[in-house]
């Protein structure tokens, strides 16, 4: 597709590419998150997180830090995107044969456990794709109703009641996804958290143009976003904490003083134990022996998601 002319990377700088895509989601999340303060907040959940130990951090009353948490598989079982494929498909926004190619790619997610970098991109290319010429208003209306319809109930407890933690100590909380940064915000704002970095899509006039700002929020694009907001809100990282499950995010997790792995991918438990960093999980013990990681909390189904998510065209008019 011509549109996508981010697709051919190799050509121009990443570091570039990436400050772009960080900078762009920053300050897209800053704006959503001004308006989220203007909204009311949401209803209390119904049902009750579980009880998790009390953490060591954060620091009640400290200004200067927030928390960063990756979306999928750290807060919510599987891929957003995947998820909104599901709700689009219901809406006829493709085919059949299509959706039978996007369940192929989330069952070898689930049996891999780790994101395969060409269904991501074939991903991506498909999602540009399937909301070029749709209005952004459309797609936020309609991300409502798929957050409830396939979401909602897929939310982590454990991880809930450690964003909650940072909330109740009066810092902010940020999600941090390559998700598309408004169906990022949509998941925090129902969660009741500050805001969303997330994938920038372009739109001229309320229309998505079927090209990205800079690159996907992925590794180290999403460094680079929590970096940008940082300085924008004049946070110190050092007193700061990220949450994720992959490897992909140790640029992430390396900025902030307070590193969590949770639910984490081989590498990342590695890593964390290398570097002393704190390890959650709240999947079951069976998929925690499956991708190596000791059972912890033992909470929720099986980890689902898929990394690649709408590998689909879009719909024939």
């Amino acid at each position: 597709m011509a549109a996508l002319g981010w697709l051919t990377h190799r050509r121009r700088s990443a570091t570039a590419r990436s400050v772009l895509a960080g900078e762009a989601s920053a300050e897209a999340a800053r704006k959503s998150a001004q308006a989220l303060e203007a909204e009311p907040a949401p209803a209390p959940a119904t049902e009750e997180a579980p009880q998790v130990a009390e953490p060591e951090f954060p620091v009640a009353g400290d200004a200067l830090a927030a928390a960063f948490f990756d979306l999928d598989n750290t807060v919510m079982q599987g891929a957003a995107i995947f998820h909104f494929g599901r709700g689009l498909y219901k809406r006829e926004f493709f085919r059949r044969r299509e959706l039978a190619r996007f369940a192929w790619q989330q069952a070898w997610f689930r049996l891999a456990g780790v994101e395969d970098p060409d269904h991501m991109q074939d991903a991506r290319d498909s999602a540009l794709s399937i909301v070029k010429g749709h209005r952004v208003s459309e797609l936020m209306a309609i991300g409502e109703e798929i957050y409830d319809e396939y979401m909602a109930e897929r939310i982590w407890p454990g991880t809930r009641a450690l964003a909650q933690a940072h909330l109740d100590a009066g810092q902010k909380v940020w999600l941090v996804t390559a998700a598309p940064v408004e169906t990022a915000t949509i998941i925090a704002r129902r969660l009741g958290l500050t805001g969303a970095l997330g994938t920038v899509a372009e739109s001229v006039d309320g229309l998505y143009t079927g090209r990205l700002v800079g690159e996907p929020l992925h590794g180290p694009a999403k460094a680079e976003a929590v970096r940008a907001l940082a300085t924008a809100e004049g946070l110190d990282l050092a007193r700061c904490a990220a949450y994720s499950d992959s490897h992909n995010d140790i640029p992430m997790l390396s900025l902030v003083g307070h590193p969590y792995a949770i639910n984490p991918d081989t590498k990342l438990r590695k890593h964390a134990r290398e570097h002393d960093w704190r390890l959650r999980d709240y999947r079951t013990g069976r998929k925690a022996v499956k991708v190596g990681v000791p059972a912890a909390a033992g909470v929720g189904a099986i980890a689902g998601g898929a990394a690649a998510a709408i590998a689909l065209h879009r719909r024939r008019k």
